[in-house]
């Protein structure tokens, strides 16, 4: 089918990685760590993320990004969003000119209010029909253990996006395509975000109706900055909108989820980044989605308080306190 390069040997990256070695493809994974690298390549695990999952013997990794990317077709880019810029500014001069680049970040960046995507327009120079995007209900272990699910492929250049399409579509995952870029992305930042406020209510004890009233109107949220931005309003009712928010906010397989649940319980947001390997994305972007959400005027409450919860300036229970005790209106305002 292809050779690929994932670029990128966290939980996500890794069970990708599985899934286009499952549709047929060649795939060489770059990591940081040349111990890592090398379990993947003979032990055909990644003791670290996934550990106790087989990997497939068609997988190698390799600690040396030149080597990674040397005549990858395809380029998929599955690092921490914030840290995407550094990486790129350090190999990315190595991605082969022409090649697909497909992100699997979730994120905006800071300082910038940059989506991924835009990150890579800018630091690569290429230009929208390289770029493309997966987004979706994908929890990394559920993705790597095979079972059924969905996401959705965006790029511009739906001729792009239907390649890509095929190069991921396998017995177990079925990728669907959009062509809006700016909508896929949104949907995948914000849920992290709602996601620690779900998170949140769950630690302070709070039942199914507090849940869904946080999601519910987590995606109000998610719409009005999509709408503001450009974003095809379907696209939220979609997997990369709904889908997404529904599996990261409900799953305690969700980093998101389980780091406000913490949270929720009373322990500190350094506490509980400590005792974790994992990056809980919504950590880091709260802040500027909330930010972005400033600059084109949109109303983001549940948002804003996830920003300042992180920021130390509210406590959990003012967190809930805070998003009831606004005015009342009507739900569509």
């Amino acid at each position: 089918m292809a050779r690929v390069a994932v670029m990128g040997a966290g939980s996500w990256g890794t069970a990708f990685a599985l899934v286009l070695a499952d549709a047929g493809n060649e795939v060489t994974m770059w990591g940081r760590r040349t111990e890592l690298c090398e379990s993947i390549s003979k032990q055909h695990e990644n003791v670290d993320y996934l550990p106790g999952i087989a990997l497939p013997r068609i997988i190698r990794a390799t600690a040396d990004p030149a080597e990674a990317l040397a005549g990858a077709e395809v380029v998929v880019l599955a690092v921490p969003s914030q840290q995407l810029r550094a990486n790129l500014n350090e190999w990315g001069s190595h991605i082969p000119a022409g090649a697909p680049m497909l992100s699997l970040m979730k994120g905006i960046e800071l300082g910038t209010h940059l989506r991924m995507s835009e990150v890579i327009g800018e630091l690569t120079g290429a230009g929208p029909e390289r770029i493309a995007v997966v987004s979706g209900p994908n929890l990394a272990k559920e993705i790597a253990l095979r079972e059924p699910a969905a996401s959705v492929v965006a790029c511009e250049d739906l001729a792009v996006a239907e390649r890509l399409q095929t190069l991921c579509h396998t017995g177990a995952f079925r990728p669907y395509t959009v062509t809006d870029v700016v909508g896929a992305e949104l949907g995948g930042a914000v849920k992290n975000v709602i996601a620690l406020a779900v998170g949140v209510a769950v630690g302070l004890g709070y039942g199914d109706n507090s849940k869904a009233s946080v999601i519910t109107r987590g995606l109000a949220e998610t719409a009005r900055l999509g709408g503001a931005m450009g974003a095809d309003p379907m696209t939220f009712l979609g997997l990369a909108g709904l889908g997404d928010l529904v599996a990261t906010c409900s799953s305690p397989l969700s980093r998101n989820r389980t780091f406000g649940e913490k949270l929720g319980t009373g322990m500190s947001v350094d506490e509980v980044a400590g005792a974790t390997r994992q990056v809980a994305e919504g950590v880091k972007s709260c802040q500027s989605v909330s930010e972005l959400a400033r600059l084109h005027g949109v109303d983001m409450p549940i948002t804003q308080h996830v920003a300042a919860l992180i920021a130390g300036e509210l406590k959990p229970d003012e967190l809930v306190s805070g998003l009831i005790s606004r005015d009342a209106k009507a739900e569509t305002e």
